[in-house]
């Protein structure tokens, strides 16, 4: 095929700039969906600032009544504030899950409360965060004094095709089903409680951590970016046709 001047039509320009710009407008419109996402997770946070604890036990069990991890309760009781008495978690074991914070990596450590709710007989609690300079851990021990804990229950976020295996002595995924048979945790619930009161008061080097501080939102900017990217390439793509048909 060949242009009025008679240079060939570019094909294989079309097909390349064609297959990056849908690229680009996807990357784009993805950003638009992840702003309207934090948007809504920004508002929850914001919410949840002044919102009072509810027993954990009712929040849970209206989970379950609601389908569970595949049902619309779970969704609901995302970033709600409860309270729960766990046997004997100050001295549980636990699992180390890597995490970053403030800069420093480290992890935070994830036991098994038993609990009362509906179908479920337990549900995970982070513990907190333990930064990786410090090589003591809590200790471990046979104990059943309830401890009351005030935390924000969160769905685990799952891990994706660039996720690390998880290991004994690391997990960096919230394989909740996993971390309760390892925990030897029975009928675990599909969601994770972050506390925000210690867990081991007289070991503060465990650090509570349920919310970061602070969440950046600038996926609005990151979608301008690649749509404007997109008009670039159309733009340099037509000065290029224009200046075939001149020669």
């Amino acid at each position: 095929m060949t242009t009025k001047s008679g240079a060939r039509f570019p094909v294989g320009l079309t097909l390349t700039t064609a297959v990056a710009f849908v690229i680009l407008v996807m990357l784009g419109t993805w950003q638009v969906q992840r702003l309207s996402w934090k948007r809504d997770l920004l508002a929850r946070i914001e919410a949840l600032r002044d919102a009072p604890a509810r027993p954990a036990d009712a929040v849970l069990a209206t989970v379950s009544e609601a389908g569970g991890a595949d049902g619309d309760g779970l969704a609901a009781a995302d970033f709600t504030r409860v309270t729960v008495a766990c046997p004997g978690l100050g001295s549980a074991p636990f699992l180390e899950l890597y995490a970053v914070r403030e800069g420093q990596a480290g992890a935070r450590l994830i036991s098994a409360c038993a609990i009362e709710a509906g179908p479920y007989r337990s549900v995970l609690v982070d513990r907190g965060f333990v930064a990786d300079t410090i090589s003591a851990r809590p200790p471990v021990r046979a104990d059943v004094e309830p401890m009351t804990v005030t935390g924000v229950l969160r769905r685990p976020e799952p891990g994706n095709a660039f996720s690390p295996p998880n290991t004994p002595e690391r997990w960096f995924t919230r394989d909740v089903p996993a971390m309760a048979r390892t925990l030897g945790a029975a009928a675990p619930a599909p969601l994770v409680l972050m506390a925000e009161t210690s867990t081991n008061p007289g070991w503060p080097a465990l650090d509570p951590a349920p919310i970061p501080a602070d969440i950046a939102n600038r996926h609005l900017e990151y979608a301008l970016t690649w749509y404007g990217l997109a008009a670039a390439l159309l733009g340099v793509y037509a000065a290029m046709l224009a200046r075939r048909r001149k020669t």
